[in-house]
């Protein structure tokens, strides 16, 4: 029997560059933020996404890692596929610092990745909206039409050539996807029928010529039909999983008490302060509404609420300041987004120590946040650094900043002191 008490949504994006001045991969952040946990047929989901910054062997590990989680998973990869240019032939997604010189040590063999799913227990998924630069181009054609791309992995997707200018804004495949996932079908039972959801996607995007659909494999149960309205809703706790780039979670509604039927006294004002499971589903609609000023606010407001009741180091005032960095993230301010989650990684760091699994998850999320906080990565990554140095296992990632401070010295003296 699948356990489907727990599943995964992985989110692996393969943008080769990440250097200042570069755009974000905006594919990968529509995904994110479509809060991708309510599309796994699963009662609690871990949504994990991979920051890709210490090289192949760290994207493997999370792989790995996403893999032992016996329900469900759903594998979401963007970004671009290389062959090496000397000895090449074999293909890799890149990941950031990838050229056609250096993926073979830099960029993940797809190999792995279908190697490393192929183990996974429960059913799996992986949708694709890539590119694929032209020498890997044939490489693709071919492995689609004879089923090397997937291996006996479900495998569904788009890819297309490499655009002469980067995009500015999701591919249309995916956003296609994330509407019908959103909009589920009302006709079908609680879970999604994933070969019909990409027909609906393809037809959805309009997609020309030079295309590549990818479709293999018959996956079990992955992905929830939201318009059934049977899927569990689990009451979770904020920044449950371990994913460097979170979501912000959707609560069920809060049953409110009957009104008494006599007149009592009123309680204090701080008792009839909305707790932060009325809040946060307030909150979210804001933002996902473009609301963000209006968002942060509230939030501002629960977190005041929190220090006033339990105190600046309880962690419920610690799961405010993350709240705050995650609508920072979805209101595109990076930097600010980074400042938070390493204020509430110290702060874990400070209550729970180095072995706590949640601040090296604050500390994950920091990082991604960083990658993308453009000018102010040179005043951040200092402090981010010694987050990292604080963390076990972290001297990778630590070993990346002190080579970005070091360009940035180069590049610009006296900038990164």
């Amino acid at each position: 029997m699948v356990d489907t008490a727990r599943g995964c949504v992985l989110l692996l994006d393969g943008t080769p560059d990440r250097r200042r001045g570069v755009l974000p991969n905006p594919t990968a952040h529509a995904i994110a933020g479509a809060n991708p946990r309510r599309f796994l047929a699963a009662d609690a989901v871990d949504v994990v996404q991979l920051p890709a910054v210490e090289g192949p062997q760290s994207a493997l590990a999370y792989l790995q890692h996403a893999a032992a989680v016996p329900g469900p998973l759903l594998v979401w990869v963007t970004g671009r596929l290389m062959i090496p240019a000397r000895r090449g032939g074999e293909l890799h997604l890149a990941l950031p610092g990838s050229t056609p010189a250096t993926v073979r040590y830099t960029g993940l063999p797809w190999a792995w990745l279908l190697r490393t799913l192929q183990a996974h227990a429960g059913p799996v998924l992986v949708l694709a909206d890539l590119e694929a630069d032209p020498a890997a181009l044939p490489h693709v054609e071919s492995g689609a039409q004879t089923g090397e791309l997937s291996q006996g992995v479900p495998l569904f997707g788009v890819v297309q050539p490499v655009p002469p200018v980067a995009a500015r804004e999701a591919g249309p495949y995916t956003r296609a996807l994330l509407e019908a996932l959103q909009t589920g079908d009302r006709r079908a039972g609680a879970v999604l029928d994933a070969s019909a959801l990409h027909q609906r996607a393809l037809l959805g995007a309009g997609l020309g010529a030079e295309t590549l659909p990818l479709q293999w494999g018959v996956p079990g149960p992955v992905l929830a039909n939201v318009a059934a309205g049977t899927r569990p809703h689990p009451r979770p706790r904020y920044a449950a999983a371990p994913a460097p780039a979170p979501v912000l979670p959707h609560p069920a509604p809060v049953q409110r008490p009957e009104p008494p039927a006599a007149p009592v006294a009123p309680a204090p004002a701080e008792e009839q302060a909305p707790s932060q499971d009325d809040l946060l589903p307030v909150i979210l609609a804001a933002a996902h509404a473009g609301r963000h000023n209006e968002a942060a606010a509230m939030a501002a407001a629960g977190e005041q609420q929190a220090l006033r009741r339990h105190g600046p180091d309880s962690p419920e005032a610690g799961l405010w300041v993350e709240v705050r960095a995650d609508l920072a993230r979805m209101a595109g301010d990076h930097a600010r987004a980074a400042e938070l989650w390493m204020a509430a990684a110290g702060a874990r760091l400070g209550r729970s120590g180095p072995a706590d699994e949640e601040a090296l998850a604050a500390v994950k999320r920091a990082h991604y946040c960083w990658q993308h906080s453009g000018d102010g990565a040179v005043r951040l990554a200092p402090t981010l650094l010694a987050l990292w140095e604080r963390i076990p296992g972290g001297e990778g990632a630590a070993e990346h900043i002190r080579a970005y401070l070091q360009e940035a010295e180069e590049s610009w003296p006296g900038v990164a002191r």
